[in-house]
């Protein structure tokens, strides 16, 4: 199996297979200092990944309301919101057993108290919630179709005025997502691009 393979294996699969091996990232994010305990099998380990750290520095937040965060990782993303916004209530899902733990754990490392972690796939461990917001740095290593349903499932779970924001790599499919973000919500737009990435926005009518 290749090494890309094996990642996606590890990253996207509900109980990677290879020994956890612990890790720790100090952080600012904003100016605020974060701290994440990580470990292999989980995507970006020993850093923050430039998609993630460009989303966070930019993201529009909502001050109040609810908040998702599809496809968490360890959590920075909707840890972040949760400083950032003390009276919005941040949901993080995540399908992977490992990265959902970590996450619980960062939670706790961070002192947060406006956010929980729900683990499973995609939408389904809030079907029956809506969002004044929804963040992904999606996995694009597990298919296009699996970030084709995070954006087109959207809507469905969002309220009216809210807004869809996702990361993504400028050379990897960018324009493809564009014509998914445009068929799902009729707009889109750049909030911001850096280092080969850029963030997209759409908002819900």
């Amino acid at each position: 199996m290749s090494k890309k393979a094996k990642d996606v294996e590890h990253y996207f699969s509900e109980n990677p297979k290879s020994k956890a091996r612990l890790g720790l990232i100090r952080t600012y994010f904003r100016g605020r200092p974060f701290e994440f305990l990580t470990s292999s099998g989980i995507f970006s380990m020993n850093r923050i990944d430039l998609g993630t750290r460009l989303l966070v520095e930019c993201m529009a937040l909502p001050d109040k309301g609810c908040a998702l965060d599809i496809g968490c990782g360890y959590g920075p993303i909707g840890i972040a919101a949760a400083t950032f916004r003390p009276e919005l209530h941040v949901v993080m899902v995540e399908v992977n057993h490992r990265a959902a733990w970590l996450a619980r754990q960062n939670i706790e490392n961070n002192q947060v108290s406006n956010v929980e972690v729900r683990r499973g796939n995609l939408y389904e461990p809030v079907q029956n919630m809506v969002f004044n917001c929804v963040l992904s740095n999606p996995p694009v290593s597990a298919g296009m179709e699996t970030v084709k349903a995070i954006i087109c499932e959207a809507p469905k779970h969002m309220t009216k005025k809210s807004i869809l924001q996702m990361v993504v790599r400028s050379k990897v499919a960018g324009k493809r997502l564009c014509t998914f973000f445009e068929e799902a919500f009729g707009n889109v737009d750049v909030l911001e691009r850096e280092s080969g990435y850029r963030v997209l926005l759409s908002r819900k009518e």
